[in-house]
């Protein structure tokens, strides 16, 4: 039987597949902003003239804003509530989002990326500790894979804008066609009701006491592993999928040819997820982690030594099966490993901790050609990160399958 969430305001309950179709509706919208930068970056430095050095620095600044945005947002959910601190995030990323179609300059555009990766920095941790919050243990894992699932439909449809829009109407009336619709998520979260388990939370743990109870007895190793696995896995994710359509481009595609290719790489995000749902609450947390990040790290060594375009493609989809299968298994398995009154917190710096990986990535494509390192190279550097991160879950990680939140 499906269970409902309260909604404090009205009164009237809420079912599950609602909540995650609400919350996820927003977690879309921020999926084609991340989308459309990748193929923006491509775009932006034919219009500009931007060095590789330059264009790294848009996916990095964006990054240094979802760090700044899931340390201090994920925080304050656990002040304030989880609802009031999503609908926070989403205003700062939608209005961010629709004033950079209007940006005259570099500088600008760059600035305005640092708010709108606050926004989806902050958003992220919080949405998948609210629905973990709030989903009957039994399906709790596969609901969280889920919600993340929405993601790769937001890439599908930034792929879709870019591939269509970018060529003939430019990247201005691509990031319009993204910021616009996201105000819709605004509206729908109005009535949103906070998670049961905050609710009743009688006493609220202080910044400082929650922050340091992440490294007490009984939560320092799960939070190391947690950020060894964020920081491994966010840089390999930004890495590589911020630069596919430019790392295609290299591999001698035009540039609607590698949007294409790309769209057809992008498609593959949701057998990944789908598995990675179903999975999760056969085999467990941890295992099948494991399994998706071992898979993430065998296709980032295959894509990044490809030569024939069918080999380029199916090592793209192989990527993105696992890279996302795996990311949304850690979106559930993340906030398993904390109580609710420190959740949002230890869910929010682990994120963070991900989000320095996320900096990095992008940074070493775009430096990689001054510092001599070609593309097969940088990608077997991506496949290592990937190892280590399973190797930190395999002996610091525990399992957390249906075990109910306190």
């Amino acid at each position: 039987m499906e269970r409902t969430v309260a909604n404090q305001k009205t009164g009237k309950p809420i079912s599950e597949r609602k909540l995650l179709g609400i919350v996820g509706t927003g977690w879309l919208f921020d999926a084609m902003d991340v989308g459309i930068l990748s193929f923006i970056i491509t775009a932006l430095t034919l219009d500009w003239g931007l060095s590789s050095q330059q264009a790294g620095w848009i996916g990095s600044v964006n990054s240094i804003g979802m760090a700044v945005g899931a340390f201090v947002f994920g925080i304050m959910a656990d002040r304030v509530g989880r609802r009031t601190v999503f609908m926070i995030t989403i205003l700062i990323f939608s209005i961010a989002s629709g004033l950079s179609a209007l940006a005259a300059s570099y500088l600008i555009f760059v600035v305005l990326r640092f708010f709108i990766g606050a926004g989806l920095g902050g958003e992220l941790p919080v949405a998948s500790t609210l629905v973990s919050e709030s989903v009957a243990p039994e399906r709790r894992g596969r609901m969280v894979v889920l919600l993340e699932s929405f993601w790769a439909v937001g890439w599908l449809l930034a792929a879709i804008i870019s591939y269509f829009v970018i060529p003939d109407y430019g990247w201005r009336v691509a990031l319009l066609l993204t910021a616009i619709p996201a105000l819709f998520a605004v509206f729908l979260r109005k009535n949103l009701p906070d998670s049961p388990s905050y609710t009743k939370l009688k006493q609220k743990t202080s910044v400082m006491a929650g922050i340091r109870q992440l490294l007490a007895k009984g939560f320092a190793k799960r939070s190391m592993m947690l950020w060894i696995v964020w920081f491994c896995i966010m840089l390999s994710y930004y890495g590589m999928f911020l630069w596919l359509p430019s790392v295609m481009v290299e591999k001698g595609f035009d540039m609607v040819r590698s949007f294409e290719y790309v769209l057809i790489m992008t498609l593959a995000q949701l057998p990944g997820y789908f598995s990675a749902a179903w999975l999760i609450e056969k085999v467990g947390r941890k295992p099948i982690l494991i399994i998706y990040l071992i898979g993430t790290a065998i296709s980032a060594v295959l894509f990044g030594n490809a030569e024939s375009a069918s080999m380029l493609l199916t090592a793209g989809m192989l990527l993105s099966f696992f890279n996302l299968g795996a990311y949304g298994i850690l979106y559930a398995y993340t906030p398993e490993q904390y109580p609710t009154a420190i959740r949002a917190t230890g869910s929010g710096i682990a994120a963070t901790a991900g989000r320095i990986g996320g900096i990095l990535g992008p940074l070493l494509i775009g430096y990689r050609g001054s510092l001599g390192i070609s593309v097969s190279t940088v990608f077997l550097l991506f496949c290592v990160t990937v190892l280590i991160a399973a190797v930190a879950v395999w002996l610091l990680g525990e399992e957390t399958k249906g075990k109910t939140l306190a």
